[in-house]
């Protein structure tokens, strides 16, 4: 459970006050990052959005950056630098890295080249895309990574340095009280047979499946998806972390050429936690399903 206060936080940063800033502190919630909810995320893109500040960072536990980045990214329409940054030692371990995260955060929030390019994600000196980031390792310091691009750039001597950005950036809005659609995520593993599909669409209004290598699923689970795919958005992503989904390049059974002929929407370069992020947002907002299909195709082809 997260216990320390954001002016502690704060204060236990070397250099932080030596920078040319003003620093306003809000406590915004205070739990594990796996209990925050999509409200929660919509109530803190709201809050970031009427705050007066030429630019914001984000503290929170590392488990769930690269989900709830991606929502703040999706939600943040305007110019002003958004930073999340997080740690994976705490204050009571040697060697804790969070000071020296928030202090790279922040020198990158307060950077004039971090405009424009949505949310921002940076540990370890390294600066993310939101839309790419991931956790790949458990402990590691350098868990993050974004193997759809590459970083954004890196902080050297208290200075970011941009190396390159994503071209293009997919927002949606929320209305403020409209319940958040329930989106299920399905990995298609060897043996499967299809029930965990079925079962996920009993209660879901749209279906991510993380298919094996470029798009592909078990023949038992082409019925199924192919059922689902005629009443609510069914998205194709690969559970592979990186890399495309293909559009026509295999064609048996349970392939990408099959299934996207069934009506499930290519994913591209998406990883299916981003996915999931995206159709739940889409969803929640109301939009048409020919709208969804664009939208998820334009973010999958972008982000990589």
């Amino acid at each position: 459970m997260p216990n320390l206060a954001g002016e502690q936080l704060v204060a236990g940063v070397p250099g932080l006050a030596e920078m040319d800033v003003t620093i306003d502190v809000r406590d915004f919630r205070r739990l594990p990052s796996g209990s925050l909810t999509f409200d929660d995320l919509r109530r803190l893109a709201e809050e970031i959005e009427t705050c007066d500040a030429d630019g914001v960072v984000v503290t929170q536990g590392t488990d769930t950056i690269e989900e709830s980045a991606y929502m703040l990214d999706l939600l943040h329409s305007g110019h002003r630098p958004l930073v999340v940054t997080g740690a994976m030692r705490n204050p009571s371990l040697a060697g804790a890295d969070g000071p020296a995260n928030v202090l790279a955060a922040v020198q990158v929030a307060a950077d004039p080249g971090a405009r424009g390019l949505g949310c921002l994600v940076v540990l370890a000196e390294e600066i993310h895309a939101a839309c790419r980031v991931r956790k790949t390792h458990s402990t590691s310091l350098a868990t993050f990574e974004s193997p759809g691009g590459g970083v954004l750039g890196h902080v050297v001597e208290g200075r970011p340095r941009f190396l390159n950005a994503p071209r293009e950036r997919v927002t949606v809005r929320l209305e403020p009280d409209v319940p958040f659609a329930r989106v299920g995520l399905v990995t298609a593993v060897l043996g499967d047979d299809g029930e965990s599909v079925r079962a996920t669409g009993r209660y879901a209004d749209g279906l991510v499946v993380a298919g094996m290598g470029a798009g592909h699923v078990p023949v038992g689970c082409v019925e199924p998806l192919s059922e689902l795919a005629g009443r609510m958005p069914v998205v194709l992503a690969s559970r592979t972390g990186a890399g495309s989904v293909l559009s026509h390049t295999y064609g048996y059974p349970g392939s990408e050429v099959d299934l996207l002929e069934r009506g499930l929407i290519n994913a591209g370069f998406l990883h299916p936690y981003k996915a999931r992020i995206l159709l739940t947002a889409l969803l929640t907002a109301g939009a048409p399903a020919a709208e969804i299909a664009k939208t998820v195709t334009v973010a999958g082809a972008v982000h990589g």
